[in-house]
């Protein structure tokens, strides 16, 4: 895999960008047109998604013990998802859900498809390739909810507070962009970087991103 970290990432995070029409429930929130119940959903989904994710970084980190640039990224990662976590409350009440409707809730499949390989990818991959198979997905996911903070406000009146969740996701992150360019750098001196896995990883994170919003829109 030639040249400098930063010429990695951006060609990686190109050849794995969805198709514009790959997800087909966002431009419904864009418009205003995805039921509140769909949100309310999304909101529940992403109660297993998120504990389930950091768990996963977690383990992908101290499993990292030869390459720390990758472990830091990882560790990064793990905080983000806890922050995250402590504002998707406010979501969650936005949307109508209680307690008693969370705890009983039974997730969809192809929403849960996503977080599964991405313990997968915890268990199995090269702490380094699964950084560029990451970092490739989450500039997916950060326009996807830049999107939706926006439309929240505009259609379906939520507050600031209620969208934080996604503001969190959808904000520039230059620590983070550091530290995946640094993990990425020592796997490329290391000879530890597998363009062939990263491409194959990344391929899967996406198609489990798209199940994930496919699986969401057969319920608007």
């Amino acid at each position: 895999m030639p040249g400098t970290a930063a010429e990695v990432l951006k060609k990686t995070r190109s050849e794995l960008a969805p198709d514009a029409n790959a997800n087909p429930l966002v431009p419904l929130v864009a418009g205003g047109r995805a039921s509140r119940e769909t949100l309310a959903v999304l909101a529940l989904e992403q109660h297993r998604v998120i504990p389930a994710d950091r768990r996963a970084f977690l383990h992908l980190a101290q499993r990292a013990v030869e390459e720390p640039a990758a472990a830091g990224f990882f560790t990064m990662l793990a905080e983000g998802e806890e922050r995250a976590a402590e504002r998707l409350g406010a979501f969650t009440e936005a949307c109508a859900v209680d307690d008693e409707r969370r705890q009983a809730y039974e997730p969809l499949p192809g929403c849960q498809a996503y977080p599964a390989y991405i313990s997968w990818l915890a268990l199995n991959a090269d702490p380094t390739d699964a950084v560029l198979a990451v970092t490739a997905n989450f500039a997916t996911w950060g326009t996807y909810c830049a999107t939706i903070a926006h439309a929240l406000r505009e259609h379906y009146g939520f507050t600031d507070e209620a969208c934080a969740f996604f503001d969190f996701f959808a904000a520039p992150a230059p620590a983070l962009d550091e530290q995946a360019e640094a993990a990425v750098q020592a796997g490329l001196e290391s000879g530890r970087l597998d363009e062939k896995r990263v491409y194959t990883y990344g391929r899967l994170l996406q198609a489990y991103e798209e199940m994930f919003w496919t699986s969401l829109t057969a319920r608007t």
